[in-house]
């Protein structure tokens, strides 16, 4: 079925458990905005077609989740990891 000009495009739901992202935040020591806001990002990656079932596609979605993410104030949810993307892919 099509969409009526000017629709906007929908790509799906993201869905996040409060409970959970309270106890991951907590148990990682991040401040709970933060750790939704990195929720919030990985899901709309997924709907946009990026995974990490493969290491490769984890790389390549955890850099764009990090220069997002940096993009509105949250630091690096994977900081012992090096960062293969450049940043200028987003800017």
């Amino acid at each position: 079925m099509r969409s009526p000009a000017g629709a906007p495009l929908l790509l799906g739901d993201v869905v996040v458990a409060f409970e959970t992202v309270a106890r991951e935040a907590a148990e990682q020591s991040k401040p709970f905005a933060d750790h939704l806001r990195h929720m919030i990002v990985h899901g709309v990656l997924h709907l946009l077609g990026y995974d990490h079932q493969t290491a490769g596609a984890a790389s390549i979605m955890e850099s764009l989740e990090r220069v997002i993410l940096a993009k509105l104030g949250v630091p690096d949810p994977y900081p012992d990891q090096a960062t293969p993307i450049s940043a200028s892919v987003w800017a």
